[in-house]
This record gives C-alpha cells, sequence and structure tokens, in this order.
C-alpha cells in the first residue's frame, strides 16, 4: 500500500455506504435522527471513499460552508479497518477537495471534551494528529452535547 489507501470521488451508492459504515460504528453514530441525517444528507453533498476488496469501507462527506472553508459534515471508517490509515487518507484529500475549492481552512464539529466519551477522545485524538486544532466548544447547538469546532489551515 505505498502511499496509503487511495480515495476516490464516490458518486453512486453514498446513502448505502454511509447507513452501513455509520451502523458498524454505534459508539460513534448511535442516535438514529442524526444517523438518518448523515445518510440523508450523503446524498446531497460530495463523498469521498475508500475500498478494501470492492467494498466501500471508509469514507467522508464535504461542503463548503463559506469562501473562506469547507466541512467534514461526517467521516466513518469500518472498525475492522481502524488504524490502517484510510482516515488519515481521507483527511489529506479532503485538504486537497478544500484547496480545489478556493478554500483556506477545513473544519469540522465533533463531541466536545466537556462529555465522558471514550470514544470520542480518540476521534478528538485523531483529528489533533491530522493537524486540527480545538476552536471553540458550544453548548446548545446540539440538544444535550457539547459541540467542539476543530480547524485546520489548508494553505497559507
Amino acid at each position: 500500500m505505498s502511499g496509503g489507501p487511495l480515495v476516490e470521488r464516490l458518486v453512486d451508492g453514498k446513502s448505502e455506504a454511509c447507513r452501513a459504515i455509520l451502523t458498524d460504528l454505534p459508539e460513534w453514530f448511535g442516535i438514529p435522527e442524526a444517523l438518518e441525517e448523515y445518510v440523508a444528507t450523503a446524498e446531497r453533498i460530495d463523498m469521498l471513499a475508500c475500498r478494501s476488496g470492492g467494498r466501500v469501507v471508509a469514507f467522508v462527506t464535504l461542503r463548503k460552508t463559506s469562501d473562506a472553508a469547507c466541512e467534514i459534515v461526517a467521516m466513518g471508517v469500518m472498525r475492522a479497518s481502524h488504524r490502517l490509515g484510510y482516515g488519515r487518507a481521507l483527511v489529506l484529500a479532503a485538504e486537497e477537495w478544500t484547496r480545489e475549492r478556493g478554500c483556506r481552512f477545513l473544519h469540522v464539529k465533533t463531541l466536545g471534551a466537556s462529555h465522558p466519551s471514550t470514544y470520542y477522545a480518540a476521534t478528538r485524538r485523531f483529528y489533533d494528529a491530522v493537524g486540527f486544532a480545538p476552536l471553540e466548544e458550544l453548548d446548545g447547538f446540539w440538544p444535550g452535547n457539547p459541540c467542539l469546532i476543530m480547524v485546520k489551515t489548508v494553505r497559507p
């Protein structure tokens, strides 16, 4: 796997791939209404994905939020494919996607550190390891859950 996993733009089967992967990750995506929103959104926005054995095992959905920034809306990697470089490859591809749209920043919303979830603590460590920095933790954005906005500069 020289250079890491291959990333492709997925056009067909986006909602199915999103549902299969997020359903495999109930510790992160266990709120049924939120999962359904991610699945519905996947059909409407760009998705980058990685395959293993012909099957989509990882994806990221992306949208432009302003002239300066793009957002990782959702990202997931099948549990059996964790720690194999798929997440890192998707973030690198998302950075390129962001630059292609003339934007300087890539941001993501995740569960804030004031929540005790060990799963989301691992998520925050991952984003930190790939160069994101915590910008602000918001109360009230997600009822009952703190929302942490993390950001990364992708071009000067």
